[in-house]
């Protein structure tokens, strides 16, 4: 069975850090790209970061130098590093692959920033 399980999220204050995790099981995902989302409450889900197969990395305008995407292949988990967090940065965060043209979700996890 091909899964993503996100984990990491939780409360942080303004200007704190946190790293989500995003592992895979069913597949090997250093052979696939995988993007970071995330859904703020009330709005869309939007892009946060993405890793492509051959180890490119794009970022949003909204976390560039703040964030950081990297693979650990021997954990078979891809991560999110957020550093100087902002209340902006709230929301429910997913990572994504693709796999036979099929997208496959997490499940997410919740990140909160908050004084």
């Amino acid at each position: 069975q091909l899964q993503l399980v996100e984990s990491g999220g939780g409360l942080v204050q303004p200007g704190g850090s946190l790293r989500l995790s995003c592992a895979g099981s069913g597949f090997t995902l250093e052979h696939y790209a995988v993007g970071w989302f995330r859904q703020p409450p009330g709005k869309e889900r939007e892009g946060v970061a993405v890793v492509a197969s051959g180890g490119a990395r794009n970022y949003a305008d909204s976390v560039k130098g703040r964030c950081t995407i990297y693979r650990d292949n021997e954990k078979n988990t891809v991560y999110l590093e957020m550093n100087r967090l902002k209340p902006e940065d709230t929301g429910v965060y997913y990572c994504k692959t693709t796999n036979r043209n099929r997208d496959y979700w997490g499940q997410g996890t919740q990140v909160t920033v908050s004084s």
